[in-house]
C-alpha cells in the first residue's frame, strides 16, 4: 500500500458517509430486496460506532475514499449465531491490487482484537483466496439469497 494513503474511522457525521454507502449498496444492495440507497446510508451511518462494534474504516488517498472495511455485529441472517463479522471489504476498482484490502481487513482484525474479540466471520462469493492469505479458514459454503458463498471465519491473536 502507499505510504500516502491512510485508513481513518468512519463519524456518521462524516461526508463521505454517502460514498461509502453508495459502494456497498452498488456491490451488493442486491443482497437485500427493498432496500433502497437512503435505508443503505442510514444503515452506514448507525455502523459508524466509535470503537470496536460496530466500526467502519475508509482508506483515504488524500481527501478521496477509495475504500471501505467494516467491523459488524450481524451480516447474514441465516447465521444469527455467528458474531461479529468482517463485512464490506470494496476498494474502487482502479486502486485494486495494490493491498488495500488487505490493510483494511487488518485494521478491522486490530479493531475486533484490542475489544478482546476471539473470532469473526465473512462470507464471499468469490474473495476466497484473499482472505486465505490473509489467515482466514473456510467453514462452509452454500446459497444465501440467490448466490453461492463461502462463510469463513479468523481466529484472532493467531
Amino acid at each position: 500500500m502507499q505510504s500516502d494513503i491512510i485508513l481513518k474511522r468512519l463519524r456518521a457525521d462524516d461526508s463521505i458517509g454517502a460514498v461509502v454507502a453508495g459502494w456497498t449498496f452498488a456491490a451488493w444492495g442486491h443482497l437485500h430486496p427493498g432496500l433502497t440507497l437512503e435505508q443503505a446510508i442510514e444503515r452506514t451511518k448507525a455502523n459508524c460506532g466509535q470503537a470496536g462494534v460496530p466500526s467502519i474504516f475508509v482508506a483515504m488517498q488524500g481527501e478521496t475514499p477509495i475504500g471501505t472495511a467494516s467491523l459488524i455485529a450481524d451480516d447474514m441472517s441465516i447465521r444469527r449465531e455467528f458474531t461479529p463479522w468482517l463485512a464490506s471489504v470494496f476498494v474502487v476498482p482502479e486502486w485494486r491490487g495494490q493491498g488495500i484490502a488487505s490493510a483494511l481487513v487488518r485494521q478491522v482484525e486490530t479493531e475486533a482484537t484490542a475489544k478482546g474479540l476471539e473470532r469473526f466471520y465473512l462470507y464471499t462469493p468469490d474473495q476466497q483466496s484473499l482472505y486465505r492469505r490473509l489467515g482466514w479458514q473456510e467453514l462452509e459454503s452454500l446459497e444465501y439469497r440467490g448466490e453461492t458463498v463461502t462463510v469463513m471465519s479468523r481466529q484472532l491473536g493467531l
